[in-house]
């Protein structure tokens, strides 16, 4: 249930991210809204999760999926450069998550 609740912090990290670009510096209300309801959602679930998982690896996974989550959302929808620097590096960051799950015992 944790690794759940760490999936679903870190997507609301990802909706955070890309509410925080569209809010222009908190200056348009709903992305603003929006952004902060999301903010404070991620928060809550990661607290969750940390009380199970350790804290190193929680916040690793965490902060990579709204990375990686949050480079996928800019190329998908924002119309970001793809290139295979960007591809590989972001990569790297999947490996490395993958690897925390694995060696984490949980």
């Amino acid at each position: 249930m944790s690794w759940f609740l760490l999936l679903i912090a870190g997507l609301l990290e990802v909706a955070w991210a890309a509410g925080l670009k569209t809010s222009e510096g908190f200056t348009r209300l709903g992305p603003s809204i929006f952004t902060v309801i999301t903010a404070l959602g991620s928060f809550a679930l990661l607290t969750l999760a940390m009380r199970q998982l350790p804290l190193g690896t929680a916040y690793a996974v965490w902060t990579g999926i709204g990375a990686v989550g949050a480079f996928i959302f800019g190329i998908v929808v924002m119309g970001e450069a793809l290139s295979v620097a960007r591809v590989v590096s972001a990569a790297l960051i999947v490996v490395g998550l993958i690897g925390l799950k694995l060696s984490s015992g949980h």
